[in-house]
């Protein structure tokens, strides 16, 4: 058995894992849970036959939005120790909790485009948003584009529901080197909202508007923001999501228009609304590759869950089919509750995975420069 021994300064009742390369650095793995011995110090043994020679490993909470930091709120590298020693003690100075601290240095930048966009197929008017990367305006860089509904419920504080604080979460992508991506969030309509969401349903929407709503970020936003700011406009680097009826939204819009979009963030989706999964789609020679996170919370109702699910089966069938070429990943946390909460934990973990075809966690990546320690 190999024994490690972990002391940290900063107390709380979370409980304290190891994760590495003997787990595929999975952090919240019970079967690599420490003993407390008191408030502050831990302890783990580990079997020697599932240890590499040299063990890679980190301390985390929970997870990798409670991972461990240094004095200074940095990234830490991955500690190694040879397995022959048995046995290594280590300190942890701070820790994460739920992606925090966050620096200022690295916020991203909202900008309001327009207080009343007019929406021509709906001959109505919307707030919306641009979030640019923290140095946007030093740079010459072009940028991916993410769009997402519900802009009221992504980082403006005081929304009645709470948010999914989309720009502290930025400023860590950004801190790892994976923040480049420029946000255009959209304001949902009020009491318009459900309509616009709904694509063809006139059970649940009395005159759905979601074709109209569809085409309007499609054939009029996205030339827009093309136009107004350097976005790479191909539809490698265009992607849309939301959460509940923004994410069922976003699953029309990519599935209608696959040519422009090629990348979903599905939160929640509101997949009641389709039961049976009859979402139209184009019909191309060639499958147009389309990658989709698709994730769900397991107390948000018996259902919610089960129809992920089942979704995720549809999209097997389309593809055999030669509908599409999909590559999804479905990340369900069986404490999450349908809210904003549980959206902001998962959001840099949509983008990192949508947008930098690399499993590796942020965390995991070397800052791209040092913060100033003072």
């Amino acid at each position: 058995m190999m024994r490690f021994e972990l002391y940290t300064e900063e107390s709380d009742d979370r409980t304290v894992y190891i994760t590495g390369n003997f787990n595929n650095w999975n952090p919240k793995d019970y079967n690599y849970q420490l003993k407390q011995l008191n408030p502050n110090n831990y302890f783990i043994e580990i079997d020697d036959k599932i240890l590499p020679d040299i063990v890679e490993y980190k301390f985390t909470k929970g997870g990798w939005e409670n991972v461990e930091l240094d004095k200074y709120g940095n990234i830490t590298p991955n500690r190694k120790a040879e397995k022959a020693k048995g046995k290594t003690s280590d300190s942890v100075e701070k820790w994460r909790l739920n992606w925090g601290p966050f620096k200022k240095e690295f916020f991203p930048l909202a900008e309001v485009i327009s207080d009343e966009f007019y929406i021509p197929q709906l001959d109505r008017y919307r707030k919306v948003w641009a979030v640019l990367p923290y140095d946007y305006y030093v740079s010459e860089k072009s940028y991916p584009v993410l769009y997402l509904q519900d802009a009221q419920n992504l980082f403006n504080e005081g929304s009645g529901y709470g948010n999914w604080e989309i720009d502290k979460k930025l400023s860590i992508l950004a801190e790892y080197g994976r923040g480049d991506v420029i946000i255009i969030a959209i304001e949902h309509g009020s009491e318009e909202r459900i309509k616009e969401y709904i694509f063809d349903n006139d059970n649940v929407a009395n005159g759905s508007e979601g074709k109209k709503y569809i085409r309007f970020i499609t054939d009029t936003l996205k030339p827009f923001v093309d136009e107004h700011y350097r976005t790479k406009k191909d539809r490698d680097n265009t992607g849309i999501g939301g959460s509940s009826l923004g994410a069922l939204i976003s699953i029309y819009s990519g599935f209608l228009y696959p040519e422009v979009y090629s990348k979903l963030l599905i939160f929640s989706p509101s997949l009641w609304v389709e039961p049976n999964n009859n979402f139209p789609m184009m019909n191309f020679r060639i499958p147009f590759k389309t990658k989709i996170y698709l994730y769900g919370g397991g107390q948000e109702g018996s259902k919610m869950v089960k129809r992920i699910h089942v979704f995720e089966e549809y999209l097997k069938r389309w593809e055999k089919k030669n509908l599409f070429d999909f590559e999804f990943r479905t990340s369900i946390n069986p404490e999450g509750t349908h809210s904003e909460f549980y959206w902001s934990q998962e959001f840099p973990r949509a983008i990192e995975w949508l947008f930098y075809n690399n499993t590796e966690n942020p965390v995991e990546v070397k800052p791209q420069q040092q913060s100033v320690k003072n």
